[in-house]
This record gives structure tokens, sequence and C-alpha cells, in this order.
């Protein structure tokens, strides 16, 4: 009976952590004012090393910039995947790379094109460069967010 006892006691407090548990897969801190962002990404391929998933604050000179980022998540590939964040209301951008060889670099080819799949948040065209902060900037809002953003491969 002890046993069972036992059992019943972890098992309550399983269910009682639930949604503090599904909350530890989200980067950043749940707080009273926080909104919880899903990136929903698509067109991984092949299903090798790890989707990097950046967020940035709504500045310039933030985004994309070497220490810009406010976080960024490393997933699993799969031909799908999504990750999540706690951010205060405001506005931000998301840029994606598929890092498939799992060196923790956004790869070039020797002319400076991206060897390797990326995306940005409202999947702006980036046939000619960068897009700017403006064409990627998107809204939290009180709640729950996603946005899917579909991965580019230039080869």
């Amino acid at each position: 009976m002890k046993g069972r006892t036992a059992a019943f006691a972890v098992a309550a407090g399983l269910l009682a952590a639930g949604p503090a548990l599904a909350d530890q897969g989200c980067a950043g801190v749940r707080a009273a004012n926080s909104s919880r962002l899903t990136v929903h990404v698509a067109g991984v391929r092949p299903a090798t090393g790890e989707v990097a998933v950046t967020i940035y604050p709504d500045d310039k000179r933030r985004f994309l910039a070497k220490g810009g980022k406010l976080a960024r998540q490393r997933v699993k590939a799969a031909a799908s995947v999504r990750a999540c964040f706690w951010l205060p209301q405001g506005s931000y951008a998301v840029a994606i790379y598929h890092d498939r060889d799992g060196d923790r670099d956004f790869d070039r080819t020797l002319v400076g094109l991206p060897a390797e799949g990326f995306g940005f948040s409202n999947d702006p065209e980036t046939k000619t460069g960068l897009p700017p902060l403006s064409a990627v900037r998107f809204r939290v809002g009180a709640g729950e967010r996603t946005i899917p953003i579909q991965m580019k491969y230039l080869r």
C-alpha cells in the first residue's frame, strides 16, 4: 500500500506541474506581463543538424548585429520545427538558419552567398540581400502569437 501511495503522490505532483513543465521548453521567463511567441519553421531539408531561431529587438542597430539578439533557441532539425519564447509585449524580428553541419555558424559560399537555409519573420524577398528591419518587424500583444517562417535555400 505504501508503494501505491508514493506512486500516487508522484503522479499527482507531475499532473500539478504539467503547465510548468510545458513552459520549460520556452526561452525566457514567464512573467505577468509576458506573452508566448511560437515560431513555426517549415521546409527544413534535410532533417540533419539543427535550426537556430533568433529573436531581435525592434532596433535596427541590433538587427542581425553581433551581440544584438535577445534570445536564441536551437532545435533539432526536422521537416518542420517549432521554438517558443516568453517576451514582453512589443515589436520584434526573427531570423532563422539551418545549421546542417552543427558547427553553430551560418556557412557561406566562397562568394559570400548563404550555403545553408535561412529565413525571416514575414517571409520577405531576399534575392538582392538582407531585408531591412521594417520588412521583418511584427508585434507581440497580450496572450499567444504564432508566426510561420518558410526556410529558403539558394541551392
